[in-house]
């Protein structure tokens, strides 16, 4: 078995999810992970999928992609043997909507030590005026305090709030 990341992007519509991952499932692929969203207009997929060498996946899914308007790539899993850690914080930002917002605090949050595993993003607010959310997740590789004197560092037109995960495992 090997895996692949595929992306799918195309115009949100009903049943995308579904035909997606039944034609995998059909031809005996697995999803070891998954992320979808609608983005605008659009909806995005992302899956790394277990399959077997021999599988051709973009032949899988090329009817679909065609029926749908669906753009597909695909990537070979870099490792396959790598699971997702677990994050030790959770960053949340809220400010004014201007351009700069994203690439401020991860500058900042990467130079202090933060891997990121997970960022989703969203507009709240009204169009008049829009509020920008930004949601991360990561590792703190040099510690809590790092991160906390990097966001309080930044400037002072954003919210910026810092919480520590921590996971039971039984």
């Amino acid at each position: 078995m090997k895996c692949s990341v595929l992306t799918l992007v195309g115009a949100d519509q009903a049943g995308i999810v579904a035909a997606v991952t039944d034609a995998l499932y059909k031809q005996g692929c697995s999803l070891a992970q998954a992320s979808m969203m609608r983005l605008g207009a659009n909806f995005a997929i992302m899956l790394r999928v277990s399959h077997d060498e021999a599988k051709d996946l973009r032949n899988i899914l090329s009817e679909i992609c065609e029926n749908m308007s669906l753009h597909l790539h695909i990537d070979e899993d870099v490792d396959t043997d790598v699971l997702r850690p677990d994050p030790d914080v959770q960053v949340t930002v809220y400010g004014a909507d201007r351009n700069g917002i994203v690439a401020q605090v991860t500058s900042a949050l990467a130079v202090a030590g933060l891997n990121i595993i997970d960022l989703e993003t969203d507009l709240g607010g009204t169009k008049d005026k829009p509020i920008y959310i930004m949601t991360l997740e990561g590792l703190a590789t040099k510690g809590v305090e790092s991160l906390q004197n990097a966001l309080n560092a930044l400037n002072s037109d954003i919210e910026v709030n810092l919480d520590e995960i921590n996971t039971l495992r039984g």
